[in-house]
């Protein structure tokens, strides 16, 4: 059994500030590429930077440039308001605010281990070498008129396994609003659906990682991070949960990849090396709607979701309005 072990980084490894000035500006070129590259689409941008916001793009079927949802009826939890980043049916992400605050996590840990079979993650959820926002978002967070998520970052005992050698599933599979894969860096992926059912990196309000906790505390991501390392590039960034590998945002010749490279799931076939294993499927992030995933090619084992689901424990109680309910105390 061979392992990979990433845990306890030291303080000084990291440079946020540093690591973050160099990625924005690739970012910022990055969304001018995508743009010019959707000139034709519907909604015209209003500048490089402009998105078309992915609300109403969730089906019950596969379904390009949609996310295929396990979920069919959803709660109207999410972010409160439409920022002024909004322009109609278009966002800037180069104008959406960000929870303040730069958190470092020294005790953050990912643990991957091969057998014959199977590929088996430990960690704690927490992001490896990487800062988060100060959550709950505080009342004097600016960005608290429009986000109020009153979730704690805490750490999480993920313990699971994901097949090694995957295969296609005879059809595709449906994403739960849960986790769907996992970073590099220790960070679950998510769909890119709110509670709500809208374009969550759209309209929740992150922190400078585009991350943030749900209900049970778990940090994660519905999108692309300026912080994960090979997001701009074409670089393993993480593993779905059917076994596949996430790649980057560019092919081999460094060309941007849009959704219309990719298939149903957001994917296509192609031969890629990822921790030196041979795949001939991969999914690759984009900077259009859905993101990450549209739905599951291959198989996820149901172990696998039992596992996940037993280490964040019961559903968080909710009211009406969809936000946590807290307990009365006696």
């Amino acid at each position: 059994m061979r392992s990979l072990s990433l845990h306890k980084f030291s303080l000084h490894t990291f440079s946020p500030r540093k690591s973050r000035l160099t990625t924005l500006l690739a970012l910022m070129t990055a969304l001018a590429s995508c743009a010019q590259a959707h000139g034709a689409a519907t909604t015209q941008p209003t500048s490089a930077a402009e998105l078309p916001v992915g609300d109403g793009q969730v089906t019950d079927h596969p379904q390009a440039d949609n996310v295929y949802s396990c979920v069919t009826e959803f709660r109207g939890g999410g972010a409160r308001h439409v920022g002024d980043w909004f322009h109609g049916d278009t966002w800037n992400p180069l104008e959406k605010p960000h929870v303040q605050g730069e958190v470092l996590w020294p005790d953050a840990a990912l643990t991957l281990s091969v057998t014959d079979q199977l590929l088996s993650v430990q960690g704690n959820g927490l992001p490896v070498q990487q800062a988060t926002g100060f959550f709950p978002i505080a009342r004097t967070d600016p960005v608290y008129a429009y986000d109020t998520n009153p979730n704690p970052i805490t750490a999480q005992t993920l313990a699971f396994s994901i097949p090694l050698r995957p295969s296609k599933a005879a059809e595709p599979g449906c994403l739960g609003l849960g986790m769907i894969g996992f970073s590099v860096t220790g960070v679950a992926f998510y769909n890119a659906l709110d509670d709500a059912g809208l374009d969550a990196a759209a309209h929740e309000v992150q922190d400078l990682c585009n991350g943030h906790p749900q209900g049970k505390g778990q940090y994660h991501y519905h999108s692309s991070s300026p912080c994960l390392p090979g997001a701009e590039s074409n670089s393993l960034v993480g593993w779905a949960l059917d076994g596949y590998p996430i790649f980057g945002m560019r092919d081999a010749k460094g060309e941007l990849i849009t959704n219309a490279d990719l298939d149903v799931c957001h994917g296509r076939a192609e031969n890629v090396s990822a921790d030196g294993r041979s795949y001939d499927y991969a999914y690759h992030l984009t900077r259009e709607y859905p993101y990450t995933l549209g739905c599951y090619t291959g198989q996820v084992l149901p172990e696998t979701v039992r596992a996940i689901r037993s280490s964040l424990g019961p559903p968080t109680p909710r009211g009406p309005d969809g936000r946590p309910v807290q307990p009365r105390q006696p």
